[in-house]
């Protein structure tokens, strides 16, 4: 993947107020141009048995450059202990708009 292209990562987090906390973090450190969140019903396995919770999921804008930057800045600032870190490459989009977002990101 080109470095400059953008892509979205995404993670979860137990509460509102966790995910408001690490929003503040990496859009401080530069690291993204844009985060939504969103409540989600997350279904599970962990420690040999199903789970079901409600958590926040976060949805990063960045590029390819700055995600190892921002993985370690997540995995640094999360409260699990194997969090959920995605990163997904976006084919395509408005050109505008991504131009915005390499700019945000430096």
């Amino acid at each position: 993947m080109n470095s400059r292209r953008a892509c979205v990562v995404m993670t979860t987090v137990s509460n509102r107020g966790q995910a408001e906390k690490l929003v503040r973090t990496v859009l401080e450190a530069r690291l993204v141009a844009c985060v939504q969140i969103q409540e989600v019903a997350s279904y599970y396995w962990w420690d040999g048995k199903i789970n079901q919770d409600t958590e926040q999921l976060l949805y990063l804008k960045t590029t390819g450059d700055k995600y190892q930057a921002l993985e370690a800045l997540l995995i640094a600032n999360h409260s699990y202990d194997t969090p959920e870190i995605l990163q997904l490459g976006v084919e395509a989009g408005f050109e505008k708009y991504l131009q915005w977002m390499r700019k945000e990101t430096g």
